[in-house]
């Protein structure tokens, strides 16, 4: 129906200028540079610093200043803004200080490709630089896009891994560990990346599927085995080893066996062949043999300190005893290369043998190696392969697929290989114990994470702390030129510490070593005073580990942090790193609470790269949906699982923030009118519907109060949105909409669903600023002015409880959902009576009620409200049968259709002023009281 103007123009229509088309792409960056412009940030940290609110840490795990942002990076940066924002919203005094990781092998990378061979006669001081101005020019891009999203913080003053304070306090840091005694330093097997020349750490490898070549090898057995076992007596014996890493076969000094389990030298033709009892089945069906016959068993221990011949070079293999050593496949002997595994080097060392490794950094032979010199160790896997068949020492070669340790930078296989690094030991002073205890006093998010990182330091190697690159802060370290002698420590450490604090890391390379060590320094083996520096840099790990330094320098900040929050991959990267550094130089963790959360994978559940094509970058859906859409992505999903994201999923998104935002819209709309300071209404003299939702949002807000308590955010979207869509949309916005129009504008029955809808509007903004902040914002500044009302929805905090029902309305809930279990019953058969074309609209229905007497008293009561709660112009309450149930009836009303109101009523025609209005709309139009 077409109203007439002067009709509409006597109703209480919305009036707002909240868009409804939020075009979120344009105006997001107004936002933004308002709240540059007005300093929103700092002001928030001053308002809860007068209120002597108490401190909220979140630190920040640095992202690497390499390229800009991706959609794992946004997830991070929005959940830890979610987090600052709601403590900040909670009562806390709740600063927000970003950091960028600068140094390391991937910047370094690219500098180098750039340079190409302009690097060669460059100095490292000025490699060094390009690296820094690398650094520093994606420190500018990721900050720019991290506000972008919408993140409050110090952006103008964050922390750098490459400034000189943070470089210093690194370095202080490593001086307490070598003051405990855990820094030594020593030739170890390590992870070694052959293509970028370095060693790297157990955080810095990711484990990929390899082909490699799985082959069985005879040693001859060179002692006498008829001395211990009269059967073997005069009789050609072998032992068998399995191995997929032929290539370390020339570094082989040992066979290890385990010394409990049962092994057996077993006749095959006119050899015997040595080999654990258990696997003798399988590995004779693998190698063809036929009916091998048993001659003697014995147990491992047996065979320590016998020795074999090794298949190819001259020298003997001696039979060692290891309990790592498992019977899950191969042949129960295991080739040990004390320079080329973890075990095998334990093992070298227990027996007093030498770490012996004969590759180089470019993962090639030495020249010490016959015929393989000169080869990359996995060229050199065929020809030591040929060479063994055809000698007659390799028994069986075939190709097996399994996970191999690669390179996370460079994404290449690494080998392992002992080098002289420097290392803290896991065990000399107890790291390792203190801290498991202090993984166990930590609050993990989700639990799980506590068993899986103690895991990870139960069975960590000590911490290879050395990289051979130039691009990182040095470890201060020197050789005297009279012994070679090392001289570092913690005086050493300190000293070095406050030049690095003056002038930066980059001293190292510019000084002279006789300007770099501490006045009067002596070698402590000759009596020297002339050395020269050594070039290793601290693994990047150690320095990013390190940045709980920050909590002791920012204004307003206090050690431990409160909480960390990172990708679960960071349990064995900073997570770790941070709690090692906080227990070996500060005797306690660095945090509080630690949060973990998943990766990103595309609709189908795959892993974003781009061969797949699947790659989605933050910057494309802020061009397309606005910023508030990636955010409330963070939001709704459960971050502790990974994560997905595509097309459907942001269509889904983009409709789920509609519902929010025209929720917000049709509040401000029916609220323009009302002061909240003259116009509210008492809590027990609001109309009961009104006192219901707001009771109902109540239970909403406790609930979302403790989901941002306890880092959960799904619940906070889904309750607040179920709460728009289901409580208000569907119901209470719906029946109220004939109070809020057309009632007089000044009338309690109004001004009470007012109260009601500027609460819910004003508390829900509030709530959803950690999340949605942009639009909580645009439609915050559009809210009615109240006393306390702050200038932004941020220097706000969330609404504390309150009790909407009162000791006196004991029931009250009760009734409510009885009546509402009534109106469900009612609206199914006004929809009976739209099918059956009864009616056409509910206004033009009326309903009788038949209830038993105690359920017709109840309705009779409420009776005055029961036509707008079903939306239909009459009820009519009847008592029943005393056994009966409730039954519905619908009719078409009676009298006519009010102009204004469009229900129907007898009183329609009775004014001569506005024949076409009821008698309700009469009373508004005239008095507007």
């Amino acid at each position: 129906m077409t109203e007439k103007p002067d009709v509409k123009r006597t109703l209480n229509l919305p009036r707002t200028d909240f868009a409804m088309k939020a075009q979120l792409a344009l105006r997001e960056p107004e936002v933004i540079g308002k709240w540059e412009a007005d300093r929103l940030y700092e002001r928030i940290l001053e308002k809860r610093a007068a209120g002597r609110r108490p401190p909220f840490i979140l630190h920040d795990g640095p992202p690497y200043a390499n390229g800009r942002i991706h959609m794992g990076t946004a997830l991070n940066k929005v959940l830890k803004d979610i987090i600052v924002k709601s403590r900040s919203m909670l009562g806390h005094y709740a600063p927000y200080v970003p950091g960028w990781d600068c140094h390391g092998l991937p910047i370094e990378i690219h500098v180098d490709r750039g340079l190409g061979e302009r690097k060669k006669s460059m100095p490292v001081a000025a490699v060094r630089e390009e690296c820094r101005k690398y650094a520093e020019r994606f420190i500018g891009i990721q900050r720019e896009e991290f506000k972008r999203l919408g993140v409050l913080g110090a952006w103008d003053t964050p922390y750098l891994t490459m400034d000189p304070a943070y470089e210093a306090k690194v370095l202080e840091y490593l001086a307490v560990f070598f003051e405990n005694g855990d820094v030594y330093k020593g030739k170890r097997p390590v992870h070694w990346c052959v293509s970028c020349r370095t060693a790297l750490a157990e955080a810095e490898i990711e484990y990929r599927d390899k082909a490699s070549p799985s082959i069985t090898v005879r040693f001859p057995v060179a002692s006498d085995l008829g001395a211990k076992f009269p059967a073997l007596r005069g009789r050609r014996a072998y032992v068998l080893v399995w191995t997929t890493t032929p290539w370390t076969l020339p570094a082989n000094l040992a066979i290890a066996f385990h010394p409990e389990h049962e092994y057996v030298a077993a006749e095959v033709g006119p050899d015997v062949y040595i080999l654990a009892k258990r696997l003798l089945p399988l590995v004779a069906e693998e190698l063809g043999w036929p009916a091998p016959k048993t001659l003697a068993a014995f147990a491992g221990r047996e065979l320590e300190g016998l020795k074999a011949r090794h298949p190819f070079a001259e020298r003997d293999s001696v039979f060692v005893l290891g309990d790592y050593v498992t019977l899950e496949d191969g042949t129960g002997a295991v080739h040990t290369a004390p320079g080329h595994g973890h075990d095998d080097y334990l093992t070298g060392v227990a027996y007093g043998l030498d770490v012996y490794t004969p590759v180089d950094d470019d993962g090639r032979f030495t020249p010490d190696v016959p015929r393989y010199a000169g080869l990359q160790v996995f060229e050199a896997n065929p020809r030591i392969t040929a060479d063994m068949k055809r000698d007659g020492t390799l028994l069986k070669e075939t190709t097996v697929t399994h996970s191999y340790p690669h390179c996370w930078r460079c994404k290449s296989p690494v080998i392992f290989r002992a080098t002289e690094q420097w290392f803290i030991s896991m065990d000399k002073n107890g790291l390792r114990a203190r801290a498991r205890r202090a993984i166990a006093g930590v609050a993990w998010v989700p639990e799980w994470g506590r068993d899986r990182i103690d895991g990870m330091v139960a069975g960590r190697p000590d911490w290879c702390i050395s990289r051979q690159r130039s691009w990182g802060v040095p470890i201060p370290a020197f050789r005297c030129k009279g012994c070679g002698a090392t001289l570092a420590g913690a005086a050493v450490a300190r000293h070095v510490a406050a030049i690095f604090g003056r002038e930066g890391s980059g001293a190292w390379f510019g000084r002279e070593a006789a300007d770099l060590v501490p006045p009067g320094a002596a070698c402590d083996a000759c009596g020297g005073t002339e050395f020269e520096k050594e070039y290793n840099i601290l693994d990047v790990w150690f320095e990013s580990g390190a940045s709980h330094n920050v909590l002791e320098r920012e204004p307003g900040h206090a050690w431990p942090a409160d909480v960390y929050i990172e990708g679960h991959d960071q349990h064995r990267g900073w997570f770790q790193s941070s709690l090692l550094i906080g227990v070996g130089a500060k005797g306690a963790s660095p945090f509080r609470t630690c949060v973990t959360h998943g990766f990103i994978l595309d609709e189908q559940g795959r892993a974003m790269s781009k061969s797949l094509g699947n790659v989605i970058e933050p910057g494309e859906v802020i061009a397309r949906s606005g910023a508030e859409i990636v955010r409330l992505w963070a939001a709704m999903l459960n971050y502790k699982e990974d994560a997905r994201f595509g097309p459907e999923i942001e269509q889904r998104l983009v409709e789920a923030y509609r519902k929010v935002r025209n929720t917000w819209r049709f509040l401000l709309g029916n609220v323009s009118d009302f002061d909240p300071d003259r116009d509210a209404v008492a809590a027990d003299e609001l109309a009961d519907l009104d006192r219901w939702i707001l009771h109902r949002f109540e239970e909403v807000r406790r609930r979302v109060v403790r989901a941002y308590r306890g880092y959960e955010f799904h619940p906070v979207v889904h309750d607040v949105l179920d709460f728009f869509t289901v409580d208000l949309s569907a119901f209470y916005l719906d029946v109220v909409k004939d109070r809020a129009y057309c009632s007089g504008r000044r009338s309690p029955e109004r001004r009470s669903a007012q109260t009601a809808m500027f609460t819910v509007l004003r508390d829900s903004l509030l709530l959803m600023a950690p999340v949605l902040s942009f639009t909580a914002e645009e439609a915050w500044a559009r809210v009615p002015a109240f006393a306390g009302k702050d200038p932004s929805v941020h220097l706000g905090e969330f609404p504390e409880g309150r009790d909407w029902l009162g000791p006196e309305r004991a029931g009250f809930v009760e009734g409510m959902e009885r009546l509402l279990a009534v109106r469900e019953k009612v609206l199914k058969e006004l929809e009976k009576a739209r099918e059956s074309k009864l009616i056409g609209t509910s206004l033009e229905a009326a309903v009788t009620l038949r209830a038993p007497a105690a359920e017709a008293a109840f309705l009779e009561a409420r009776k005055a409200g029961l036509a707008s709660l079903f939306i239909v112009s009459q009820v009519a309450v009847e008592p029943s049968a005393a056994d009966g149930e409730l039954a519905v009836a619908v009719s078409k009303a009676a009298g006519e259709k009010c102009e204004r109101c469009w229900n129907y009523s007898t009183d329609v025609g009775r004014s001569a002023e506005h024949p076409t209005f009821c008698a309700r709309c009469e009373k508004a139009v005239q008095g507007d009281a």
